[in-house]
Parts: structure tokens; C-alpha cells; sequence
């Protein structure tokens, strides 16, 4: 019994992760999915990543799978280096998507973020996704 009852609540956990809850919006706007990328520029040591080689990424990677608009923003990151388990500071980009919340575009997301690793050499990319409403 208790084991049918973990299964049952993890079985709905995992359910929730499928789609966000949808956000009442104001008149004149769409409920809509944020998403947020975000990518660190060094590799190894140094910064690996320069403008213009983030630039011809998202030409290539991003834009083609997201042609309607997104933006782009300078920041400053910082994560715990998961082999050494030191930490790492270093320029980094953010991409903000707003987009329909759809399984399709997750997957595009996520073949962003591989192609990424793989490209430069990268751990991980950040995502964050969150429920939102918008208007263009």
C-alpha cells in the first residue's frame, strides 16, 4: 500500500513537469511559456566564446528554430565546476524566448542546449522556463 501510494504521488510529480499551469492574462494578451537560456563563454580558463562566434551560433541554432524574436543580454554567471568543484566565474549570455508551450519547441530548446555543449565545449547550458503572458 504505502508503495502504491509513493508510486501514485510520484507518478503525478513527474506529471506536472509535462506542461506549465497557464497564467490568467490581462485583455490583449496570450498566455505564453518564457523561456530562458543561459551560456557561459569560457572554455577551459579563458574566454572561448567570442561575440561573433555566439553571434554565428545563434544564427545557425536559435533563429532557425525560433524565427519570431527572441532577445539577447550580457551577463556575469558564476557555477560550482562539477569535476574540480571549484568556482567558476565568466561572461555569459542570456536569450530570452517567449513562445507557445508546446512539446516541440521544448525539444527545439533542447537542441539548442546540446548543440551548444558540443560546439564549445560546454557542461551545461542553462534553462529556465516559467508560464507567462504577452503581447507583441
Amino acid at each position: 500500500m504505502i508503495r502504491l501510494g509513493f508510486a501514485l504521488l510520484l507518478a503525478g510529480s513527474l506529471a506536472g513537469c509535462a506542461s506549465l499551469p497557464q497564467q490568467a492574462c490581462a485583455p490583449g494578451q496570450q498566455p505564453t511559456l518564457s523561456a530562458e537560456l543561459l551560456f557561459g563563454r569560457k572554455i577551459g580558463d579563458r574566454v572561448g566564446v567570442s561575440e561573433a562566434a555566439f553571434r554565428s551560433f545563434v544564427d545557425a541554432e536559435v533563429t532557425p528554430r525560433f524565427p519570431d524574436g527572441l532577445t539577447i543580454l550580457d551577463g556575469s554567471g558564476q557555477y560550482r565546476d562539477r569535476e574540480g568543484g571549484r568556482l567558476i566565474r565568466e561572461p555569459s549570455k542570456l536569450v530570452l524566448i517567449a513562445m507557445a508551450d508546446e512539446a516541440g519547441n521544448r525539444e527545439k530548446l533542447a537542441a539548442i542546449a546540446e548543440a551548444y555543449k558540443r560546439s564549445f565545449s560546454q557542461q551545461s547550458v542553462g534553462l529556465i522556463l516559467k508560464p507567462a503572458c504577452a503581447s507583441f
